[in-house]
């Protein structure tokens, strides 16, 4: 009975993981669209903008959806429809069995909720500022994969902010990693997720509402003759 009970569990993470990656893939548009811009008159509205910080820092900007954030300027940047996708680069130099590293930021309308997983292997909140994000995060292996999320909500008003790391990895018997492999892949693994998830939590923490600009007073408009 509890073997089942353990099934079920990895099964609706995984559901979980794979609707989060439908999310992202279908939902993203080609990155070469920053910055883009609506015309508001004769003002054109910068929609996104991406601006270099520093050497290895960017700051990504929407303000139609009203949020920007810092990221690791080595992230490749992927707009979508309701927020941005980051890819992170994995040093394909280093022996490790990662096969997916991202993260995304997602403009919802409505109540945050987390995708409904049984398994949760932490749950916290974090206090940035004025706001107040919800955590939760998972690590579960199923099969020869290894999955772990990390995810991050922020409500305001009738909005939810969704954040989500996600990364998958295969097991080093999968990859036909034997001996020392094994343990070199196991460490760089560990190192490289933990390093993302870094960088990830430091993203949040940059997190900031963005106001459009506001538009004429139209009882003030005089109509052109």
């Amino acid at each position: 009975m509890n073997k089942s009970k353990g099934s079920t569990s990895l099964i609706v993470i995984v559901i979980a993981l794979v609707v989060i990656g439908l999310i992202v893939w279908f939902g993203r548009t080609p990155s070469n669209v920053t910055p883009s811009f609506e015309a508001e008159g004769d003002a054109p509205v910068a929609v996104s903008e991406t601006t270099k910080v520093s050497g290895s820092v960017s700051e990504y900007q929407n303000a139609e959806l009203g949020f920007s954030v810092k990221y690791p300027t080595s992230w490749e940047k992927e707009e979508a429809n309701s927020g941005v996708n980051f890819v992170i680069p994995i040093d394909k130099s280093q022996v490790s069995t990662i096969a997916t590293l991202q993260a995304n930021v997602q403009v919802l309308p409505g109540t945050c909720a987390f995708p409904p997983v049984t398994t949760i292997k932490d749950r916290s909140t974090l206090k940035v500022g004025e706001n107040t994000f919800n955590m939760i995060s998972m690590s579960n292996t199923v099969q020869t994969r290894t999955y772990f999320n990390r995810m991050y909500s922020l409500q305001s008003e009738g909005i939810c902010y969704m954040f989500s790391l996600a990364s998958i990895d295969f097991t080093p018997a999968s990859k036909g990693l034997t001996g020392s492999q094994v343990t070199q892949a196991q460490n760089n693994n560990k190192a490289i997720i933990a390093t993302a998830d870094s960088d990830f939590q430091s993203m949040i923490k940059s997190f900031a509402f963005v106001v459009l600009p506001a538009g004429s007073d139209e009882t003030k408009a005089a109509p052109g003759k």
